[in-house]
């Protein structure tokens, strides 16, 4: 078995045990839906799109509320090994919790009758997935104009040789002792999700959960950050615009 932490505290990829890896956040990358959104965690890559609110089959509506639907998936070429095509159990499962984090910020009560359709697909994996796929969601869901009480943000912390570390990524997530993935509603300070796969001591967890509030506020700047600035470009696409017509 590989030792995944040296004795100076560095991780095979050259990180700290508190230390994320590289994070890219943009809004509104796909042009056909009508929101969307891209996160990744280094070599962790995903990307939603949402479509909707609109009309859905009589037999499936709620009187009450909009019906959000979340779909993830694997690319095929995501891994080393090629993902079956077409969802799997995992994916299923995955596609629930995703769900569960998102619903607990939407205003769903707002469009009684419909559906909001969430499609995530993961092009690139290096552990830490459904992290990467809900920080991905809650840009698109932001983009499309879904009334939200905040974004929510996502990281997970694990154990590796016996120490707490951010954002497991790799061989990490193979041989690891732990893994949680926590997810984070910033502007109440509450977790509204959390899986634990692996054992911690009491202390250990405290530990763990402290690092990944501090991830998940990390990842909360760079998905505001991707937000403001695709509006400030359509600002100025706007202005530009205003004076090109004045011109002529």
């Amino acid at each position: 078995m590989t030792n995944l932490v040296n004795e100076k505290g560095i991780r095979l990829d050259g990180r700290r045990l508190d230390e994320m890896r590289k994070i890219v956040a943009r809004a509104g990358v796909l042009k056909r839906a009508d929101g969307s959104g891209y996160f990744e965690f280094g070599n962790t890559k995903a990307i939603a799109g949402v479509y909707g609110p609109r009309p859905i089959p009589k037999f499936l509506e709620e009187e009450e509320r909009s019906v959000l639907n979340v779909i993830y998936y694997m690319a095929p070429f995501s891994t080393k090994e090629r993902a079956p095509p077409g969802p799997t159990r995992r994916s299923r499962e995955i596609s629930l919790v995703i769900k569960r984090a998102l619903e607990s910020i939407i205003f769903l009560e707002e469009f009684p009758r419909t559906t909001i359709d969430v499609y995530i697909e993961i092009i690139q994996a290096d552990a830490s997935t459904r992290c990467a796929a809900i920080n991905a969601a809650a840009i698109a869901l932001a983009d499309a104009g879904i009334p939200m009480r905040d974004l929510v943000s996502s990281v997970s912390v694990g154990k590796i040789d016996g120490k707490i570390a951010l954002d497991i990524a790799g061989k990490e997530d193979e041989e690891g002792e732990a893994d949680m993935p926590v997810v984070y509603f910033p502007r109440r300070k509450e977790i509204t999700l959390l899986q634990m796969d692996g054992i911690m001591t009491k202390e250990e967890f405290q530990q763990a959960l402290k690092l990944a509030l501090k991830g998940c506020e990390i990842v909360y700047k760079a998905q505001t950050e991707a937000l403001r600035k695709k509006y400030e470009e359509i600002e100025l696409d706007s202005l530009v615009q205003e004076i090109d017509n004045q011109i002529n």
